[in-house]
């Protein structure tokens, strides 16, 4: 059993970034599932679909969150799941973060939040020309 994968975007960016980082390690180590926010959905019918989603994952090891921009609906929907089951939420997701995290499947809940938050601040960089060379 592994911790399972939830993420919640605007619509297009979870979608992308999991097909990129899908794409870039050869398969998908966790299970993972994707719920996009449409400008015209419903937050609570979201919010429903998303609780679904977070007990079908739940094999008894939790459910780590990633979602887009902190204080949007993806994350406000990401952070009332936080308070029902096991699932911990981090916002700021980007393909770092998203490898990151894939790369460390057997890793308990905490753990794989801590490497999420990591892969997001070491994937931020300045790209210098003289380390292009």
């Amino acid at each position: 059993m592994s911790v399972g994968l939830l993420v919640i975007t605007h619509s297009g960016i979870g979608n992308a970034l999991l097909k990129t980082a899908e794409s870039m390690l050869g398969f998908c180590p966790l299970q993972v599932a994707l719920v996009e926010v449409s400008g015209s959905c419903e937050p609570d019918e979201i919010y429903a679909q998303a609780l679904e989603t977070c007990r079908r994952l739940d094999q008894g090891q939790g459910v780590l969150i990633l979602t887009d921009m902190f204080g949007s609906t993806p994350s406000n929907i990401a952070s009332r799941l936080v308070d029902r089951i096991a699932v911990q939420a981090v916002a700021g997701i980007s393909l770092p973060m998203l490898v990151r995290v894939l790369n460390y499947p057997t890793l308990n809940l905490y753990e794989l939040v801590n490497k999420a938050i990591t892969g997001g601040h070491d994937g931020i960089l300045l790209c210098d020309s003289s380390e292009s060379d």
